[in-house]
């Protein structure tokens, strides 16, 4: 492993003889601005010219095969940074009741790993998050586009949120439409605190800016599927996270 710090003031490792020469890069000092939430937490960034790894280095469904480009986040890789997101949530919201409210479909898996984690640490540290958890689910793509309607199943239940700590489980905020949207829906509400976590951050111009309090990966502007993320529904039994390929897009277009 070699690590230096790059010329914006990233901290950044390499593994040489890789495919693809896997990087990841770390919010240093005034990088904070570009890709850290306000509460300081690092990012992992994935940058444009990733290579990623060959499908064959890894345990891929025989059934995906052909629909995929490459790996692009290992699901080790997403456990690790998945415990490291759980280990932060509990530093700064330890000790008040959390309502976990998990943004579905895509989210599940994240949802389900990520209070693992933050279960283990309840039982092993001095500092314990009180869970309670909800489900809502958002649309707002039609095959690889997003829309710019957004539709919320389970809105209505939103209500019993009121005066409560809520930590938003996401997995991947785009535009950040969709999100802004569901945060304008919780805010009638009046909860009394709201943070969001998503596992992924698109890099794309479309973006309304808005960044969450907790990223697990910054990503370039491709379309991911994986980990439970779909292509109309499909590919959410993956375990890794790959690029999905064009043949596909049009294999499973609906």
């Amino acid at each position: 492993c070699l690590c230096h710090i790059s010329k914006n003031g990233g901290v950044c490792f390499s593994w040489p003889g890789t495919s693809g020469g896997w990087r990841l890069l770390f919010g240093w000092m005034e990088r904070f601005k570009m890709i850290g939430p306000c509460n300081m937490n690092l990012t992992c960034v994935i940058p444009d010219d990733e290579k990623g790894y060959e499908l064959d280095l890894f345990c891929v469904p025989k059934h995906y095969e052909e629909d995929l480009d490459r790996v692009i986040i290992p699901h080790g890789l997403i456990m690790d940074r998945t415990e490291r997101l759980a280990r932060d949530i509990v530093r700064d919201m330890g000790g008040h009741h959390i309502v976990a409210l998990c943004v579905l479909k895509g989210g599940y898996k994240f949802f389900s790993d990520l209070l693992d984690y933050i279960k283990a640490l309840n039982q092993n540290c001095d500092k314990s998050v009180p869970l309670t958890v909800d489900f809502i689910r958002l649309k707002s793509y039609c095959n690889d586009q997003s829309t710019n309607s957004v539709k919320v199943i389970g809105g209505d239940e939103l209500s019993t949120l009121t005066g409560k700590n809520v930590l938003i489980v996401e997995d991947i905020v785009e535009t950040g439409r969709t999100m802004e949207t569901l945060l304008s829906l919780l805010s009638e509400c009046n909860p009394k605190m709201v943070k969001v976590v998503s596992l992924l951050v698109k890099r794309t111009p479309r973006s309304s800016g808005y960044r969450p309090d907790y990223m697990g990966f910054e990503v370039p502007d491709w379309f991911l599927v994986g980990y439970a993320l779909d292509y109309n529904e499909y590919f959410r039994d993956l375990g890794h996270i790959c690029i999905l390929n064009e043949k596909a897009k049009v294999k499973y277009k609906v």
